[in-house]
């Protein structure tokens, strides 16, 4: 069974990440940089939060704030969901439809490895699938 520890050591372990304090315009275009939908937010070298442009559109957008002046800290979700290298793909699929959420910050010894987006379990299962139809074909061919 694919655990998360598979798909960081397929996809990296580059975590892309702004300071609490930073204004939502910094976040904002470092994820359109980086064409990506959300950013660990890190303090004192922990995961202190996680901001997603779901959280900008919602916090700022919605509600007529500057981006320019207002911190991450204030629309980031300071809680965020995390896993472990050793869950699995379906576990964490489960906890994405469950919770709500796009994005999973994986621990390990209380230090942030990697992120797993809904897409990355997606394309896991495919992939998984794929090859398991391909080996029943195989097996009824053979």
């Amino acid at each position: 069974m694919l655990q998360v520890k598979h798909l960081l050591a397929e996809k990296g372990r580059n975590i892309a990440s702004i300071h609490p304090d930073a204004p939502v315009l910094d976040a904002i275009k470092l994820m359109a940089q980086r064409q990506i939908g959300a950013l660990l937010v890190i303090q004192d070298g922990k995961l202190a939060g996680i901001i997603s442009e779901r959280d900008y559109a919602r916090g700022i957008v919605l509600k007529g704030r500057s981006s320019a002046t207002t911190p991450v800290a204030e629309i980031m979700q300071d809680s965020p969901i995390t896993v472990g290298p050793e869950d699995t793909i379906d576990h964490c699929m489960r906890l994405c439809t469950n919770e709500r959420v796009r994005y999973l910050p994986v621990i390990e010894q209380a230090n942030t490895i990697g992120v797993v987006s809904l897409g990355d379990l997606v394309k896991a299962v495919i992939s998984e699938q794929s090859e398991q139809i391909e080996q029943l074909q195989r097996y009824i061919a053979g």
